[in-house]
């Protein structure tokens, strides 16, 4: 696994992607299938509109998300995983895996 400290740095490289309490269950989400605001809104409990649109934009900034706005009214607007976000569905796939696992301890 190589160095303690050069583990601990790649594993701070992979929080600085992940980081907050939101874009974990955004990415996750994501990673199942294109969705719209609305949808991602309803499917991810406690999350605002501001905070949901904040992460959006961050995602979008950092390669992670794809935003398509489509020329219609009312305005239609979805999101997707990037294929650099695409490259984070193992993790996810894990993080929801260990957290079925062990959700009655936390």
């Amino acid at each position: 696994m190589g160095k303690p400290s050069s583990g601990c740095t790649s594993v701070q490289t992979t929080l600085k992607v992940l980081g907050g309490k939101w874009k974990p269950p955004i990415l996750f989400m994501l990673s199942a299938k294109t969705m719209r605001f609305g949808e991602l809104k309803k499917a991810i409990s406690g999350i605002t509109q501001k905070m949901l649109t904040q992460e959006l934009r961050e995602m979008e900034n950092d390669g992670l998300v794809n935003r398509k706005v489509f020329a219609e009214i009312p305005p239609k607007v979805e999101y997707s995983l990037t294929a650099y976000g695409k490259s984070l569905e193992p993790i996810l796939k894990s993080m929801s895996q260990w957290g079925e696992k062990h959700k009655n301890r936390v």
